[in-house]
C-alpha cells in the first residue's frame, strides 16, 4: 500500500519537476491545490493506519499493568 503511494508521489514530483523545466511559465494554482490535495490524502491514510497501530500497541502495555 505505502509502496503504491510513494510511487505514485515520485511519478507526480517528476511529472511536476518536468511541466517546470518546461517551456511553460510553471504550474498553475490548481495543480498546486490538486497535489497539496494529494498530499494531505496520503497524510491522513499514513495516520490513520499508523494511529490504530500505535492504539493498539498502547492498549496492549495498559492490559499488561496490574
Amino acid at each position: 500500500m505505502f509502496d503504491k503511494m510513494f510511487l505514485t508521489l515520485q511519478m507526480l514530483r517528476g511529472d511536476l519537476a518536468a511541466r517546470l523545466n518546461s517551456d511553460e511559465e510553471g504550474a498553475t494554482a490548481v495543480e498546486y491545490g490538486l497535489l497539496v490535495a494529494l498530499i494531505a490524502a496520503v497524510i491522513v491514510g499514513v495516520v490513520a493506519t499508523l494511529g490504530t497501530e500505535i492504539q493498539g500497541a498502547f492498549q496492549t502495555v495498559v492490559d499488561a499493568m496490574p
